[in-house]
């Protein structure tokens, strides 16, 4: 049986056997595939494993092309092909199987990352998560980075043409690392910045930042730039040097509580007493409110009104805001409604004119 299968194989005529052999190839491929989803389906049924299911989220779609790539390389050895062909052939299915496996290596990246953050999925300590999360985005850029240029090197110098001008370019490394050196300053100072931030961490994911006379939270850093959202969604984009080279103001460096502060500027007559009691009031009843600080203070004085400052307290400045406004406001309408008289107000004395009684016969 298998002499006359390797008879019939012979009479085949070359372009036709060398299409079974690829369709072949390619059909083990996809079974290989098919049965691989399978198994981890059936697995993924029983069991909770974060690290297969996030596999089987981000390889299943390289795999339908990475498999019959494999299986089509494992084959052309089997195949009648010329010198004419066999050359262009293994080239170009070599340079797609390069490009397959860097694409599986950067899922891997991936999948890696997400397997960090699964780990680390520390609700109780933000700022420890916060941190692996600044870190582990940095390195997902550089190391993808890098597995694109070695991919792209890779198939460059593949070709023997990229070979010689490789050649050709080092008889002038010396003046082209010279000119290289003067034009990628700018780019090796902002990588190095970059990884200056991610590690000594002046700034990380979702600090608070007052940055450019402007308030916002840290949504991205890259390998070049920062994306600062801006509390009306509006993006800031600094250039990552900024943050090594520039003051700026994070509010959340150490912790989220932040203490905030309410002005007033009522009349001298305003009872203090009675207003930091109704402060209290409403810190005692307001949630936002984190018990760390309340004070009301009569902290300056004009000719016209004293300055009445209240301080409060939230456990982050989103509700620090929200406590600030509503404090303001019912502060305000507490004055209204029971010291009206002690808004402020601009004084006037009006004393009576003085008659000389000389001067009354040129008023009558």
């Amino acid at each position: 049986m298998a002499d006359q299968l390797v008879d019939l194989l012979d009479h085949i005529p070359d372009f036709l056997y060398n299409i079974i052999i690829a369709v072949a190839a390619v059909l083990v491929g996809f079974i290989l595939k098919l049965i691989l989803s399978r198994i981890f389906k059936v697995y993924s049924k029983f069991s909770n494993y974060f690290l297969i299911n996030t596999s089987v989220k981000h390889l299943q779609g390289v795999l339908w092309y990475f498999l019959p790539l494999l299986m089509l390389n494992l084959a052309l050895p089997l195949m009648r092909l010329g010198s004419e062909l066999k050359g262009p052939l293994d080239k170009t299915v070599e340079i797609l199987f390069t490009i397959g496996f860097a694409i599986i290596l950067i899922k891997i990246v991936r999948i890696a990352e997400e397997y960090v953050y699964y780990t680390y999925d520390l609700k109780e300590d933000i700022f420890k998560e916060r941190k692996i999360r600044t870190q582990l985005q940095f390195l997902r850029k550089i190391v993808i980075s890098l597995i694109i240029f070695i991919a792209a090197g890779i198939i460059l110098l593949s070709f023997d043409s990229m070979r010689k001008i490789g050649a050709g370019l080092l008889t002038s490394v010396g003046v082209g690392g010279i000119i290289i050196g003067f034009a990628a300053q700018k780019s090796l100072a902002n990588l190095l910045a970059g990884f200056q931030i991610a590690f000594t961490q002046p700034i990380r994911i979702d600090d608070l930042l007052v940055v450019e006379g402007e308030s916002g939270r840290v949504e991205e850093i890259t390998l070049t730039y920062v994306v600062v959202r801006i509390w009306d969604q509006r993006r800031l984009i600094l250039p990552i040097n900024y943050f090594i080279e520039k003051p700026f103001l994070n509010l959340t460096r150490h912790a989220t509580e932040l203490t905030g502060t309410v002005f007033l500027y009522l009349d001298y007559t305003i009872p203090a007493d009675e207003l930091r009691q109704e402060l209290n009031r409403l810190l005692e009843e307001s949630p936002l409110w984190d018990k760390r600080e309340k004070a009301l203070q009569i902290t300056n004085t004009s000719e016209h009104a004293v300055e009445v400052r209240a301080l409060l307290s939230a456990k982050n400045s989103g509700d620090v805001f929200e406590l600030r406004c509503y404090i303001r406001e019912k502060l305000i309408d507490f004055v209204q409604k029971n010291y009206p008289h002690c808004l402020p107000k601009t004084r006037a004395e009006i004393k009576p004119a003085t008659i000389n009684p000389a001067n009354m016969e040129n008023l009558i």
